[in-house]
């Protein structure tokens, strides 16, 4: 099997014990990472530095690198993550179109002046880096959460120790390679592999990172943020993302976004005018989605994670039927489960997999209150031809990023990334 070191200081680390990655949907093996410790932790922070370069142009040739090996990539993040093969290589180019984002960010002024009440006064506010990133991202997008992040801090000028997901470990190996072959010095961004409890929960401790860059669970970013005393946490959970399709939304466009960027997660609140049409035509597209190989390019649909997430996906599925829901899908075909429709499911849906859930709704002051009410609220969708109902409902709507007419997906922008890494500082000048 193929040995993929981590990366520390520019040079590969072993360890004692690996860690077999192999491919959700047969099992078969991609490679073994070092199992890393606490001891390898100081050691990545304790040689975190080296940001002193052209920032810029390392990440126009490291965007130039990966563009011209997106398909290598792409078949990486298949085989470790089983995302079906189309969605990875859209997922290759969106991090080559992130680094791409950052470089342009990375040549931004540092500062910028500000009006002066004082006739003999020069004011200016200018920006520096914070200092040590932790990174840690999940299974979920392991290329494209790691670009996402890496990008916004090298564009920052900020060293970063990254841990990427246990099961997903390979593309994020690949890709600090990638970095530091286009120029980046090897101190600027260190590779950890491992396990969350062994080197994720010392990394977010340890007392150097100012910040912690996370994406995954729920559950995982409350362990982090407990973790992570006195330091800022820049969080980004797999949440359920709600989707409203007020009167006059066109059912077909909103069913063509949630096959665009997804069915994961996704829950239709569909006002009682055109809830009817959206679960018709929302039926019938999941209902000619090919689950199976994911490395097949007519794969619409790969394996979970593990058995273990596809297991609590069928358990959320049980539960949504005994409730009263309609359940359209959601059948297990040896590691896969097919996608789900679910109809009427009472209250806030439960959702993992490929399952989307459909509610009716008539009053949008009450449904916007319902989906305000989740105690994470990442991202939302607002489909509707009337812009300024739409412009009311992403004023009343508390969260983090809205979208008009579209399926949120997480690529919207650097996550604003580049200025959370950096400390404002206003300098006075009094000649």
């Amino acid at each position: 099997m193929l040995q993929v070191p981590a990366r520390i200081g520019g040079r590969p680390v072993g360890a004692d014990e690996w860690i077999e990655v192999r491919s959700p949907f047969d099992g078969a093996p991609v490679a073994r990472v070092p199992a890393l410790s606490a001891e390898h932790v100081a050691e990545a922070v304790a040689r975190a530095g080296g940001t002193d370069c052209q920032r810029a142009e390392v990440l126009e040739r490291a965007a130039d690198l990966l563009a011209d090996r997106t398909e290598e990539f792409a078949v990486t993040v298949t085989r470790e993550a089983g995302t079906p093969i189309v969605v990875s290589r859209a997922e290759a180019a969106r991090a080559v179109a992130t680094l791409r984002q950052s470089a342009a960010d990375a040549r931004k002024p540092a500062g910028r002046p500000v009006p002066i009440t004082e006739p003999d006064q020069l004011g200016m506010i200018v920006r520096r880096p914070v200092g040590v990133v932790a990174v840690l991202t999940s299974h979920d997008s392991p290329l494209g959460a790691v670009a996402r992040r890496l990008g916004p801090a090298i564009a920052a000028g900020c060293p970063v120790v990254l841990k990427p997901a246990t099961s997903t470990p390979v593309s994020a190996v690949r890709l600090v390679d990638l970095l530091v072959e286009a120029g980046l010095p090897a101190d600027a961004v260190a590779v950890l592999t491992g396990t969350g409890p062994v080197a994720g929960v010392p990394l977010v401790s340890h007392p150097v990172p100012a910040v912690v860059a996370f994406a995954g669970s729920v559950a995982a970013g409350q362990r982090v943020r407990a973790a992570a005393v006195g330091k800022r946490v820049l969080c980004e959970p797999d949440a359920t993302v709600p989707l409203l399709a007020g009167p006059g939304a066109d059912p077909g466009r909103v069913v063509a976004e949630l096959l665009r960027a997804g069915l994961h997660g996704r829950w239709v609140l569909a006002h009682r005018e055109v809830h009817d049409g959206v679960l018709h035509l929302l039926r019938e597209a999941v209902a000619s989605l090919r689950a199976g190989d994911p490395l097949d390019a007519r794969t619409h649909i790969g394996p979970m994670i593990s058995p273990e997430a596809t297991a609590e996906a069928e358990r959320h599925l049980a539960a949504a039927r005994d409730a009263g829901a309609e359940v359209t899908g959601g059948v297990r075909e040896g590691s896969v489960l097919t996608p789900a429709v679910v109809a009427g499911a009472p209250g806030r849906p439960q959702l993992s997999g490929p399952v989307v859930a459909v509610t009716r709704f008539t009053d949008l002051d009450e449904t916007i209150a319902q989906v305000n009410g989740a105690a994470v609220r990442p991202r939302a969708g607002v489909f509707t031809p009337d812009l300024a109902a739409a412009l009311r409902s992403a004023h009343a709507l508390d969260f983090d990023e809205i979208q008009i007419n579209r399926n949120p997906s997480g690529y919207a922008s650097n996550d604003g990334l580049v200025d959370a890494l950096t400390e404002r500082r206003i300098v006075m000048v009094t000649p």
